[in-house]
């Protein structure tokens, strides 16, 4: 028996077309506000110092405050996977999801699919790109309502990244569970390569638009 099944966000659980139609777009718009507003705060100030880190080391630049706001909003546009980015969208998606600006996309699959899993005495994990905190979000202000209370574990990229076999191996040691006995779905190919080299089951998620690859694969949760 799997003991824990272990969920890709984006293309696998929610409509990727969320991620970048709606949370992208306002959090691209609320930024330089939030930005200035907030720049003092712990998390916030240690976001912008990583910002012109980064920035110095990758462009021999020293930048201020703007120039970290218009790095931040250049990494948007591009869809860039930096931690600090990572950080100030989670906090200005609370904002958002708090204000009842919209709701967290899930398919309409994933409840039900959570409940069996549930049911048969294994727990739910999320393993994203997005922060953990963004993570909860989503599940927390769904419009399937809260289903934070039935996933045990979330991973971002702070274990590594999603297409690098030792970030499976790192999150299986956290969980102390064989990796036999974890399975991981997820619509991008290269992540179920890594996962399965870690010696995770996988299963690919075919969700509209995705093109099929060598692994076994469902086109949505009712299916597993």
């Amino acid at each position: 028996m799997n003991n824990l099944f272990l969920f890709d966000i984006e293309g696998t659980t929610t409509d990727i077309n969320f991620v970048h139609n709606v949370l992208f777009p306002y959090s691209k718009e609320h930024l330089p506000h939030f930005i200035r507003q907030h720049q003092f705060e712990n998390s916030i100030a240690k976001a912008i110092s990583d910002v012109k880190e980064t920035v110095h080391t990758e462009e021999g630049k020293n930048i201020e405050i703007e120039g970290v706001i218009e790095t931040l909003v250049g990494w948007i546009e591009k869809d860039r996977k930096h931690p600090a980015l990572k950080e100030v969208q989670g906090h200005i998606w609370d904002i958002g999801y708090s204000k009842n600006d919209f709701k967290g996309h899930v398919y309409p699959d994933v409840k039900s699919a959570f409940l069996k899993i549930l049911e048969n005495g294994s727990k739910i994990g999320i393993y994203s790109s997005g922060s953990v905190h963004a993570q909860k979000l989503i599940f927390g202000f769904s419009i399937d309502g809260d289903l934070t209370p039935y996933i045990s574990y979330y991973f971002d990229t702070k274990v590594g990244g999603k297409r690098e076999t030792s970030s499976y191996l790192k999150i299986s040691e956290i969980v102390a569970l064989d990796p036999k006995n974890i399975h991981f779905f997820s619509d991008i190919p290269e992540e179920l390569e890594a996962a399965t080299k870690a010696g995770f089951g996988v299963t690919h998620v075919l969700r509209p638009g995705a093109l099929p690859s060598r692994f076994k694969s469902v086109p949505d949760f009712s299916k597993i």
